[in-house]
């Protein structure tokens, strides 16, 4: 019997589909064997091949080893190298003449030299000379042509030399005026100040002097009290010892016990008399003198009032036309040889009844209360004083010619150096001891300029050596006036110095100290605000 279409579909599923699987399922095991069997076959060469390529990367490495190829004369990267060295010296060169245009030929040279460099270093592989020959040849060129520039080292030093030469020159001439014009405004009298002091003398002469005089009776007796603090200041500038007087008194634990005897000169006598019998300090007694009145003092007793009668001495210091400019104008200044710069060599005799004394330049400003200087131990010497040889240039060699004999023969080069401006002074050793005597003996010695130029320190150290006792520092503090002072070194100060030219009183002063000194100034007196005090 014919059977139908889909009876023998049926019929060839039921015998074929077995057989395909079984086939189909044999055939992909024998492709994985085969898989298997060709990796197995093929991993020896490619250890090989990965082998060599490691070798190669390795070989190449060694041929890029930088020392050996820095070494190498014939290495075309060292040439690089060097011409890219020389080619930077000759840009500084370039710009220094102004020759920029040479300057950015040269830069931009030195760029194509670095990114031939920097294609090696990426590739690892050395530079070859077929493709740096024209960075080479381009950049020789224009070393050639800085050549014929004279931009060889041995020109440029030439020209370096000179132009340093010209710097210092110029330098030296800035400095010099620096210091002429700084030691003029540091003398000059400011408007105020003169004011202020032709206003006092008026006043002084419009007024009675009855009262003056009752006044200087009562305080006859203190002024020569030795059991009281006595403290001196001999100065022309009325509102510089106004403020010694009114800081000294304003900080003192004992004011009334505090007398102040201030001396000054004929022109500025009558204003400081006017000045400080209008005010009063707190309690503490104020005598004023000038030294004109002092009789001892004469040409034939004094060596500075001699050496101002002597034609050259006066042409030195007041003309300024010997030494061929060769002496700092510092210490050309005739201040030097103001009699009341020197009277501090004189105290014994302007205090004839006193024993012990605290001497104050004008330039200070009181912080703390002083009467432990009058007990201070001075064992036996004559003047206490702090000392400032914490650095070199304030020993004894800073001040004092050493080439002199006299000078080598009698003191230590490295003695340590000491401040005026805050000094206690045993009037009574200084009399047994004689030391005014000493200190004329050394004034006539240096009739000729040759011990030391001028100032009052030199001698002070030559007076009062192996005499000087040395006082704590934080008793006087020093360079307010020139330098930059730590602050916890004022905080500690009792006496502020404001050596050097920059004074407070004055526009030149330094701004962060003036207000030390602006403290004890009373801006709101009439007398000041007549003044255009500020």
């Amino acid at each position: 019997m014919r059977k139908s279409r889909s009876e023998f579909r049926r019929s060839v599923k039921r015998r074929w589909f077995p057989n395909v699987f079984w086939l189909t399922s044999c055939g992909f095991m024998v492709l994985l064997l085969i898989v298997f069997l060709s990796r197995e076959s093929i991993k020896p060469a490619a250890r090989s091949v990965l082998s060599k390529r490691s070798y190669k990367q390795d070989t190449r490495m060694e041929s890029l080893n930088i020392t050996d190829e820095m070494l190498n004369p014939d290495s075309v990267t060292r040439q690089l190298t060097d011409q890219i060295s020389l080619a930077k010296s000759y840009i500084v060169i370039a710009k220094e003449t102004n020759n920029h245009q040479f300057a950015w030929e040269l830069s931009a040279q030195i760029r194509n030299s670095q990114i031939l460099l920097s294609n090696s270093a990426l590739r690892r592989s050395p530079l070859t000379l077929q493709e740096s020959t024209t960075v080479i040849r381009d950049m020789a060129l224009l070393l050639f042509q800085a050549q014929e520039l004279h931009y060889d080292s041995a020109t440029m030093i030439m020209r370096i030399k000179s132009r340093i030469q010209d710097l210092e020159e110029q330098i030296s001439s800035a400095t010099g005026k620096s210091s002429k014009y700084g030691q003029i405004a540091a003398e000059e009298i400011p408007k105020s100040l003169f004011c202020l002091g032709v206003r006092l003398t008026a006043e002084w002469f419009e007024k009675s002097n009855r009262e003056e005089e009752e006044k200087k009776r009562e305080d006859s007796g203190k002024l020569t009290d030795n059991d009281l603090y006595h403290f001196c200041v001999f100065s022309d500038n009325i509102l510089a010892t106004s403020v010694v007087v009114n800081s000294t008194s304003l900080n003192s634990n004992n004011p009334n016990r505090i007398v102040f005897h201030l001396v000054t000169d004929e022109v500025n006598y009558a204003a400081m008399k006017s000045w400080f019998s209008m005010n009063n300090f707190h309690g503490a007694t104020v005598d004023v003198q000038k030294f004109e009145d002092f009789r001892w003092l004469n040409a034939s007793y004094v060596p500075v009032l001699k050496q101002l009668q002597d034609s050259e001495t006066k042409s030195y210091y007041f003309s300024g036309t010997t030494d061929s400019g060769k002496t700092p104008i510092k210490f050309r200044n005739p201040k030097y040889l103001s009699m009341l710069n020197h009277l501090r060599f004189y105290i014994p005799e302007v205090f004839p009844a006193l024993k012990r004394l605290v001497f104050l330049d004008d330039d200070v400003v009181v912080r703390k209360d002083l009467a432990g200087l009058f007990i201070v131990d001075l064992n036996g010497n004559v003047n206490g004083a702090v000392e400032t040889c914490t650095e070199t240039f304030h020993r004894y060699h800073k001040y004092l010619n050493f080439s002199h004999p006299l000078i080598r023969s009698h003191f230590d080069p490295d003695a340590c150096g000491w401040a005026f401006g805050m000094n206690v002074f045993d009037l009574v050793e200084w009399r047994r001891r004689n030391v005014t005597g000493i200190y004329h003996y050394w004034q006539e010695k240096n009739v000729d300029r040759m011990l030391w130029k001028l100032g009052t320190l030199p001698p002070g150290l030559l007076t009062f050596y192996g005499l000087t006792q040395p006082l704590d520092p934080t008793w006087h503090v020093l360079g307010l006036g020139y330098t930059d002072v730590n602050l916890e070194v004022i905080e500690k100060g009792a006496v502020l110095h404001f050596n050097g030219n920059l004074k407070p009183w004055l526009k030149i002063g330094m701004e962060k100290y003036k207000g030390l000194w602006e403290k004890y100034v009373d801006y709101s007196h009439p007398m000041l605000e007549r003044c255009n005090f500020h």
